[in-house]
């Protein structure tokens, strides 16, 4: 009997805990929101909200504000200062730095003990669970697990307050038995050098039975080249032939598809997303064959949405779980047993069934260009260029997007800036099918083309080899969790590279 085989019994219970949430959800998410209020009713936010008072998700509602990180930074940064109970009880002695951007202001989100334990690491036990559901022959537990993670450091003069990267905050916590079959060695794990870690990485692992990558799909795929480079090889499966499963999140994985695909040719191996925020474990991929996201509803978060064509709004609607409606795009918002309440999170989800709530991710708050009402989103972009990779043979590493308000003709269009690892042989046809297909799935995008009244033609503009790993480096940021904004409708990033481009 194979440790997988012994090992897949304990998750039993769980996977059936999970069925509940087909015809429970409403249950409990109010059990969540009772026990959120519950606990941090003797908070200092707690006591200012009532939460003391919270009977019903709508006296909840009643009593605390929609918030975004500037409300709550103040209390955040006292927290950071060893202050005990103040959106969350006791002492939060971890911080996730992210602003899920590149920007230059970071966010410090606390990660409390309760939400390390039911909240972070309850997602990636379910993530498993869920796997070995879907695939009864696994041997994961028989190898090794490559966890690609970042790096932390002290938090101000806070006994043994660390401030970082999620996944280095949760490497650090890990129970010790999770490095028996963990690599790379702690220390490499949590090396701030990324360029550093990713020799270390290739060089302690190559040699590995390692049965499962998680990661980012970016940094792993730089991690994975290096592996090749070292030992020679084809395809990963000849390094590693029993490799299995990558779970992957924290960007889109459609760019990157094809040349996973190419570098793992093996019919064994399958691909997981996962929703995993600083804020949060959010969502798994719980059917191979469905690309949504199960929303995980009986951790310690409380969610509510706000439809995105009224997010803009002095007071927009707001809406509980079970006040959703399918193919509808709303801005997510969260309460967790971290001490984020009603914390717009910035990402913005729809929902392609409600029993269970499955969900897709469609993009950030922030981060679309809608300078002249075409209201493009970052699912709208990921879908253009698959199809344009698709019909051309091209492969995209890496994009970003913003508009060109007039240009000297007067003339306004979408520039792109696409660091292809496969150019397509003719770039103006690839232009023209990414325009194309923007048109056909964005209404609104196509209202604005016609007849080039509005938009012009999108105008594409590549980019040197590298050009935004280098652009990540120049700002400190190579690695761990950090991604390049893909849609912005301003032009200060693109302005950026574009000069960098240049060298």
């Amino acid at each position: 009997m194979t440790l997988t085989q012994i090992v897949r019994n304990a998750f039993t219970s769980r996977q059936k805990e999970i069925e509940r949430y087909d015809n429970e959800a409403e249950a409990l998410q109010m059990h969540t929101l009772e026990y959120l209020a519950t606990t941090a009713k003797d908070t200092e936010y707690g006591r200012k909200h009532t939460f003391c008072a919270v009977k019903s998700y709508e006296s909840f509602a009643e009593n605390v504000p929609v918030n975004t990180y500037e409300e709550l930074k103040a209390d955040i940064d006292r927290m950071r200062h060893g202050e005990r109970d103040v959106l969350w009880r006791g002492k939060v002695k971890w911080y996730a730095k992210s602003s899920g951007t590149t920007n230059d202001k970071s966010k410090f989100i606390p990660v409390s003990r309760e939400g390390l334990q039911h909240v972070h690491y309850a997602g990636g036990k379910d993530a498993v669970a869920l796997y070995l559901r879907n695939n009864p022959k696994s041997r994961i537990f028989d190898g090794r697990s490559l966890i690609l993670g970042g790096s932390h450091s002290p938090n101000y003069d806070v006994e043994d307050s660390l401030v970082g990267d999620l996944s280095a905050i949760l490497i650090e916590n890990i129970n010790p038995l999770a490095n028996l079959v963990r690599v790379p060695k702690k220390a490499t794990a949590l090396l701030s050098d990324f360029e550093i870690k990713r020799e270390r990485i290739a060089r302690e692992t190559m040699n590995k039975n390692v049965t499962n990558i998680s990661g980012v799909p970016s940094w792993m795929l730089s991690v994975l080249t290096r592996v090749m480079e070292l030992t020679g090889k084809t395809h990963l499966e000849e390094v590693w032939p029993n490799l299995e499963v990558f779970f992957h999140g924290g960007v889109a994985f459609t760019p990157y598809r094809k040349q996973y695909e190419q570098l793992i040719t093996s019919p064994n191996m399958h691909y997981m997303e996962t929703y995993n925020a600083s804020e949060g474990f959010f969502g798994l991929q719980d059917d191979p064959a469905d690309k949504s996201m199960l929303l995980m509803i009986d951790y310690g978060v409380f969610y509510e949405f706000i439809p995105m064509d009224e997010f803009d709004k002095e007071n927009p609607t707001v809406v509980p779980l079970w006040g959703v409606e399918k193919d509808k795009n709303y801005a997510m918002l969260i309460s967790t047993s971290c001490g984020l309440w009603r914390y717009v999170i910035g990402d913005t989800v729809m929902f392609t069934s409600t029993n269970p709530y499955k969900f897709v991710i469609t993009g950030r708050t922030k981060h679309f260009i809608n300078a002249f009402g075409e209201e493009l989103i970052v699912d709208n972009a990921e879908k253009g260029l698959a199809y344009a990779c698709e019909q051309t043979g091209a492969e995209v590493l890496e994009y970003t997007a913003a508009p060109v308000f007039m240009d000297g003709n007067a003339k306004c269009r979408h520039q792109w800036l696409i660091e292809f690892s496969k150019e397509p042989e003719d770039l103006n046809r690839f232009t023209s099918l990414l325009d194309w297909k923007l048109q056909e799935i964005n209404s609104d995008y196509e209202a604005k083309r016609y007849k080039n009244i509005t938009l012009q033609h999108l105008e594409i503009v590549k980019a040197r080899r590298g050009l935004f790993n280098d652009w990540l480096k120049a700002k400190g940021k190579l690695g761990g969790q950090h991604k390049v904004p893909r849609l912005s409708n301003s032009r200060k990033h693109i302005e950026e590279l574009l000069e960098m481009n240049k060298q």
